[in-house]
């Protein structure tokens, strides 16, 4: 009878006594208890049979340093813990764990080999200088982007569709076990060459910013986009990627590039590097293309109606027919030996850069989305943009322009205009406080330059020649033409603007002093003084009489 109730007692104990899990930090604690997994306060534990059997857990963002407690997760097969403070995850207790992201903490190493179901690995933005894989056979996806990995063996991940291991530093990377990959991003690391010649099914490469001379593409002839930019390549063979829709081969050192078997290009960058001719003639789906920083004399583009962005900058182009591409919106050809350039069939252009060529006349009239103009270092004698009405920003500096007009540009914001032969500059368009830089310096028979408010430009537009007065109208123009003459009084006034007094200087002592409105009424009359307060007077433009007794000179001077 003894025994039978030690042994009910001791049946009754286990059945009353609940298994714990230790969990050490608050924060983790915390999130559980939000998760209605634990319930407050926080004690540094958890009801093991309350996490046993969850599945997915996400504990992302909450400062996290310590995820000790995670081993009583066993059935969890999705574990989200990114963007903590985490410096070690141990996960050898989760078996079943099939999808781990951990990115965005402060790892330095982890341990998979106890986890075989894994199949998606995203442990990138870590400092990870390893990483052992060999015991995941069914991971599928792996992002380890922006660690210090100075070696990678996927050797074992023969079903390993994704690998993304860019920004660390890899010397060598043998990706020929892995037929199965369709993503693989590799750039910014140390590779000095890189073998895909077994990655049939490969869709997009990016290899950027290596250290490669050649690159062997012809078996990957289902390749959608290729990125070998900031190489060393002196060649490359794309004649075998007829899906190729994308390519970024600038900053090489290629002399050639044959793209005629790239019927599907939509995108081209092959910028910066030795070119010399380049045809896409039979690139007609063709809607971005950079070949700027190269070598080329000619450029046809005829062929190519859906091109929405074009580059040719900083080559030797004497002549550029964009004539067929009415859904230009970027054109750069700045920087070539253009005499002439025709953007009438181009509607939809809203950056045009043209700068630094040859160019003596331009005709934007049809292009009224144009935001972007810069058209400075030619030899133009006209421009008129009172069509562009959207323009935000104008360089036109030198070249031979004698008048501009931007009384139809109210969206203007930036104008450089300096170092031309500008008589003539009206900026009256109702909208002068939208501007940020304004320069019409470098044009000396430049005397009034028309904007809304005289006294707020004379402020704050300060880059002007010393021979240009800002004015509202005309007749404060005129009335700055008022001039000296050889019998007029060798006299100085200053500060001109002013906004309270005007000083005069000269070899002789004024005895008579008066001030004119332009209407010609008499505002300040003052005698024997070269100091006149004129704070009270309303800003505008008037006229000055000073008088030594004998000869009388007038000067103009503008109130703020």
């Amino acid at each position: 009878m003894k025994k039978l109730f030690l042994l009910l007692l001791l049946g009754f104990t286990l059945v009353g006594f609940s298994q714990t899990t230790e969990i050490p930090d608050p924060n983790f604690e915390q999130v559980l208890i939000d998760l209605g997994y634990d319930t407050a306060p926080i004690n540094g534990s958890v009801l093991t049979a309350n996490i046993s059997g969850v599945t997915s857990l996400s504990v992302s963002s909450n400062n996290i340093a310590d995820l000790t407690g995670i081993e009583g997760f066993t059935a969890l097969t999705e574990l989200y813990c990114f963007n903590n403070e985490l410096t070690s995850l141990d996960v050898s207790a989760n078996p079943a764990l099939e999808l781990l992201n951990c990115k965005s903490n402060q790892l330095t190493s982890l341990d998979f080999s106890n986890n075989p179901a894994l199949t998606k690995l995203y442990c990138y933005e870590n400092q990870l200088t390893s990483l052992d894989v060999s015991n995941n056979p069914a991971l599928e996806i792996l992002n380890s982007y922006n660690n210090q990995l100075t070696s990678l063996d996927v050797s074992s991940s023969n079903a390993l569709k994704f690998l993304s291991c860019e920004n660390n530093q890899l010397i060598s990377l043998d990706v020929s076990n892995n037929t199965a990959l369709t993503e693989f991003y590799c750039f910014n690391n140390q590779l000095t060459s890189l073998d895909v010649s077994n990655n049939t099914a490969l869709e997009f490469l990016n290899c950027r910013l290596n250290q490669l001379t050649s690159l062997d593409v012809s078996a990957n002839n289902t390749l959608i986009g290729l990125y070998c930019l900031e190489n060393q390549l002196t060649s490359l063979d794309v004649s075998a990627n007829p899906a190729l829709e994308f390519l970024n081969c600038r900053l090489n050192q290629l002399t050639s590039l044959d793209v005629s078997a790239n019927n599907a290009l939509i995108e081209m960058d092959c910028g910066f590097n030795q070119l010399i001719s380049l045809d896409v003639s039979n690139n007609t789906a063709l809607t971005a293309l950079y070949c700027g920083n190269n070598q080329l004399t000619s450029l046809d583009m005829s062929a190519n109606p859906a091109l929405e962005f074009l580059n040719c900058k900083s080559n030797q182009l004497t002549s550029l027919d964009v004539s067929s591409s009415n859904a230009l919106t970027e054109l750069y050809c700045d920087t070539n030996q253009l005499t002439s350039l025709d953007v009438s069939n181009n509607p939809a252009l809203i950056a045009l850069h043209c700068y630094t060529n040859q160019l003596t006349s331009l005709d934007v009239s049809s292009s009224n989305a144009l935001t972007e103009f810069y058209c400075f270092n030619n030899q133009l004698t006209s421009l008129d943009v009172s069509a562009n009405s959207a323009l935000e920003f104008l360089n036109c500096k030198s070249n031979q322009l004698t008048s501009l007009d931007f009384s139809n540009n109210p969206a203007l914001k930036v104008l450089f205009c300096g170092t031309n032969q500008l008589t003539s500059l009206d900026v009256r368009n109702g909208n002068n406080t939208n501007f940020s830089l304004f320069n019409s310096t470098s044009n000396p028979n430049l005397t009034c330059i028309y904007v809304d408010d005289a006294p707020y430009s004379t402020t704050n537009w300060t880059n002007i020649d010393p021979s240009s007065t800002f004015v509202n109208n005309e007749v404060e123009c005129e009335a700055l033409s008022i001039g000296d003459n050889a019998f007029e009084l060798d006299v100085t006034i200053y500060p001109n603007p002013t906004d309270n007094y005007l000083f005069v200087e000269g070899n002789k002592n004024p005895i008579s002093i008066s001030i004119y409105n332009l209407l010609g009424a008499e505002v300040i009359s003052k005698s024997n003084t070269d100091k006149i307060n004129v704070s009270e007077l309303s800003n505008g433009v008037y006229i000055i009489r000073i008088s030594d007794g004998i000869g009388q000179t007038d000067r103009k001077f503008i109130k703020n």
